[in-house]
């Protein structure tokens, strides 16, 4: 697993600054939106620090469960504060988002 950083999500219990956790919880309400979630559908959205060469320094990472099983994980190279809901994939892709078992790479999982 490649190493993080974790600098805020909407369930962290890390000290994060009221300004992120907004942040975190526009992106939540995006994702709930655009792939349409239920409310009680348990959303995690966290910024993250980014390690490996090529990529931006800060990404955010969208997770969200169907079923018990069923993780789904988006990735979006932005800090939260610039992520809009053109930079998520259309609803009918959600499938598609559902984390395999063993991810190909480290950088995917």
């Amino acid at each position: 697993m490649r190493p993080a950083h974790h600098i805020h999500g909407a369930n962290c219990r890390h000290p994060h600054n009221a300004a992120g956790l907004s942040d975190c919880q526009r992106v939540e309400a995006l994702a709930r939106s655009r792939f349409r979630l239920a409310a009680n559908v348990p959303v995690r959205v966290v910024e993250m620090a980014c390690t490996e060469k090529g990529f931006p320094p800060i990404e955010t990472r969208i997770n969200f469960w169907t079923g018990n099983e069923h993780e789904h994980q988006y990735r979006v190279f932005k800090p939260a504060p610039q992520v809009s809901s053109g930079d998520l994939p259309p609803w009918w892709m959600r499938d598609a988002l559902m984390l395999e078992e063993f991810p190909f790479c480290d950088c995917c999982g």
